[in-house]
């Protein structure tokens, strides 16, 4: 199971980094969700200047046994849906790269630092 370093996360096993302008970022699911999910057959996404509340749903991700909702770790507005996630199964097999699903322009920059650092991430999944 991978766990970057330089990510936070979330409960719901969403992952966030902050780009090097230091207000927008990517978010994905982590590694131990798409493990979780099994194989994701398709990824539904708001729309790029969808303004998001934290922990508010952005959209969903659809595996071949499940439905799951996706939460936005930090309030923010959606710059970019990544393309790519027309060949959904590309976050099962890169999550943290090529699998990333929305960047944002983040509203407060410090709310990213609250979240779980990866040491806390492994706890809560028991990795």
């Amino acid at each position: 199971m991978t766990i970057p370093e330089d990510l936070r996360y979330t409960k719901d096993h969403e992952w966030i980094k902050l780009l090097e302008d230091g207000s927008t970022a990517l978010v994905g699911i982590t590694d131990f969700a798409q493990s979780e999910l099994g194989d994701i057959v398709f990824v539904e996404l708001k729309s790029a200047g969808t303004k998001l509340k934290e922990h508010e749903v952005f959209g969903t991700v659809e595996a071949v046994k499940t439905v799951a909702d996706l939460f936005a770790p930090v309030a923010g507005e959606i710059l970019e849906v990544n393309t790519q996630l027309d060949n959904a199964e590309i976050v099962n097999q890169d999550p943290y790269s090529n699998g990333w699903l929305v960047r944002i322009k983040v509203e407060n920059p410090e709310e990213v630092n609250a979240l779980l650092d990866a040491t806390a991430y492994r706890q809560l999944t028991g990795e």
